[in-house]
């Protein structure tokens, strides 16, 4: 067979409604010139899912080709072990690979402290503590310089991947780059000249969510945004958040220029994604960690040799499906631990014809349970293990602000029915309950005994291997009575 070059441009955070091409946010009409480019010379996949909306476990489950209920990759503290399979590293069996940016955030333990205790303490539903609000991505701001290069480790990144482009010849070896940039991740951050490329005017206030389903109302005690809901920050927020997708849009074309002016476009496929979106104030939250649409959806563009040009595909895929497609491409053997299938029959047009639905789960920071979402057709099931689940039709309510899960008992039969056909959720709430027991003992121990430093949010300036200044800054406000459940909890078999 011949193997492609492959460029993934697998961006940080980014919803994937937010392109001018998906044609749902005005404002982002001209906002991103080059990946709608790439939509009109390959495949949209419009309706593309994370199969777990937060960095590690999104990566660990993409990279590997497994769920994470599968890999086990709880949280952002729990990912991969490492020594286990990734397409990164058996691309290096056929392809000469370059890894850019954030590419390690997969693994077990690349995260923080707060990231541990929290990941571990949440779910015995104690009294909801802040855990993000000493999180410095809360912060937003707009510089005033009118440069194109704001966010320059992310340039830079781009530059060393033009670099290898530029390195390598039509014929040659053939190349795989994974350019996983800081963008669009929270701090909102931008400067004068990528805000004024997005027209105030047409930037939307997403509707209160008046629900008050009891999993929302902990995670938004648990985010702790202190910055309020008035319309006018609100509009700024998602302002900035849709300048830095602009930013990020531009680093891509100027990659995608340099791919050309090599003599290589006609034998590489490009492929734009990202591990997770954005709430940007939706449901009155901000980041990710939500089974809501703007957290849990992404963008999903493939473009290349055989890749059917122009072509929009309705039905819901998912990152899962990204280690079978990448092995298509470069002609290694699929793995029997596989969950999804490769995206190739349905990008080169030679079926309409998948899986047709799309799952994810969560069971990280600011949650206090675990989660499950099945995508079927234009319905969304969310399933809260211990609370009540909840039903949307997303074409009729695209805002998710209407539960239907009374009204729709045979549709939510249906999707359920899918779901516990493919999770045994009381053995992947049994392996969870047991990972976090262990290891916050071992933890504790070590912790008390002035093991861990931790530097992190309101640690940052005052640094310490005080266990409890150390839990306190993962989950503020922590008691003694707090302590007295995880106690009685790590005791318990």
């Amino acid at each position: 067979m011949v193997r492609r070059n492959i460029i993934q441009f697998h961006a940080e955070s980014w919803d994937g409604r937010m392109l001018g091409c998906q044609g749902i946010h005005p404002a982002m009409a001209g906002a991103t010139p080059n990946i709608d480019r790439l939509a009109t010379q390959g495949t949209l996949f419009q309706n593309a899912y994370c199969t777990n909306p937060i960095c590690c476990p999104s990566r660990a489950n993409m990279l590997s080709g497994a769920y994470t209920h599968n890999c086990e990759s709880w949280s952002n503290f729990k990912g991969l072990e490492r020594g286990m399979w990734t397409y990164h590293h058996a691309l290096r069996q056929t392809h000469d690979v370059l890894l850019l940016g954030k590419h390690m955030d997969y693994l077990t333990g690349e995260h923080s402290v707060m990231n541990r205790v929290a990941d571990f303490m949440e779910p015995l539903n104690t009294a909801c503590h802040p855990v993000m609000n000493a999180d410095p991505a809360q912060e937003y701001s707009v510089d005033p310089g009118n440069e194109r290069k704001f966010h320059m480790s992310d340039w830079k990144s781009g530059d060393q991947a033009i670099e290898f482009i530029r390195s390598h010849k039509p014929g040659g070896r053939p190349f795989f780059i994974s350019l996983n940039p800081g963008l669009v991740h929270a701090a909102f951050r931008t400067n004068q000249f990528w805000l004024d490329r997005i027209p105030e005017d047409l930037v939307d206030t997403p509707c209160m969510d008046e629900s008050r389903h009891p999993a929302d109302e902990y995670q938004k005690k648990s985010k702790a945004w202190r910055h309020g809901f008035e319309e006018k920050t609100v509009k700024m927020i998602r302002r900035i958040y849709f300048a830095m997708c602009a930013e990020a849009d531009a680093i891509f074309g100027d990659i995608m220029s340099a791919l050309q002016e090599s003599g290589l476009a006609d034998e590489t496929v490009v492929i734009f994604s990202s591990d997770h979106g954005e709430l940007a104030l939706e449901h009155q939250q901000y980041y990710k960690m939500s089974l809501f649409e703007g957290s849990v959806r992404v963008p999903l563009i493939l473009k290349g040799p055989g890749i059917k040009p122009g072509q929009r595909i309705e039905t819901p895929v998912s990152l899962i499906d990204m280690a079978p497609t990448i092995c298509d491409l470069a002609g290694i053997e699929k793995r029997d631990c596989f969950d999804g299938e490769s995206l190739l029959p349905l990008a080169r047009g030679d079926t309409g014809e998948s899986r047709g639905w799309a799952l994810a789960s969560y069971s990280g920071v600011t949650s206090n349970t675990m989660s499950w979402m099945l995508r079927k057709g234009d319905y969304k099931l969310i399933v809260h293990e211990g609370y009540s689940s909840r039903l949307f039709n997303l074409r009729n309510d695209p805002g998710e602000l209407n539960d239907l899960i009374e009204q729709e008992p045979d549709k939510t039969a249906e999707l359920l029915a899918i779901l516990d056909g493919e999770v045994d959720r009381k053995a992947a709430l049994e392996a969870w309950e047991q990972w976090r027991r262990h290891n916050f003992a071992q933890f504790q121990r070590q912790a008390k005994r002035g093991l861990y430093f931790d530097n992190s949010y309101a640690l940052k300036e005052n640094p310490s291997s005080d266990y409890h200044e150390i839990i306190n800054n993962a989950l503020t406000g922590w008691t003694e009575e707090d302590e007295a459940r995880a106690v009685d909890w790590i005791g318990r078999r």
